[in-house]
């Protein structure tokens, strides 16, 4: 008979590595169009432009987070990481809703992450989730 209990595999595989491999990509887009608009157009959106640049902290953040996750340490930056990205698109895409002034220019989290196909959105839960099914036994 099956256990419910969550258990950790000795490596990362199934759903746990299409997060990792998700998470890069948005790290690598979120730092590339950040970089590209603090460089180019600062002055023009700085909250929007600083906004992007922080979502890519995250995503790299949550990227190595989710990779060493078998490590305690590793595993409480990714809840902190993946929350803080829960957090942060629904924030920043609520307000570019209800405030779009602030955001005339795109973020990755504006509108719940539309300009990449509501992945921002998505992607904390599916991490949350992972993180819950594949939580450390207490020690």
């Amino acid at each position: 008979m099956a256990s419910t209990t969550p258990t950790r595999s000795r490596g990362m595989t199934g759903i746990g590595r299409v997060l990792v491999v998700v998470y890069g990509i948005m790290a690598l887009a979120a730092t590339g169009r950040s970089f590209v608009q603090i460089v180019r157009e600062f002055d023009d959106a700085p909250l929007a432009y600083s906004l992007s640049a922080l979502a890519a902290v995250v995503y790299i953040l949550a990227t190595l987070a989710l990779i060493f996750s078998a490590r305690p340490a590793w595993y409480r930056v990714a809840w902190i990481a993946i929350g803080f990205e829960l957090v942060g698109v629904l924030v920043v895409g609520t307000l570019s809703l209800v405030l779009p002034a602030l955001f005339q220019h795109p973020t990755v989290w504006s509108v719940y992450g539309y300009g990449y196909l509501f992945i921002p959105l998505v992607l904390p839960f599916l991490g949350l989730w992972w993180l819950v099914r594949h939580r450390r036994a207490a020690s």
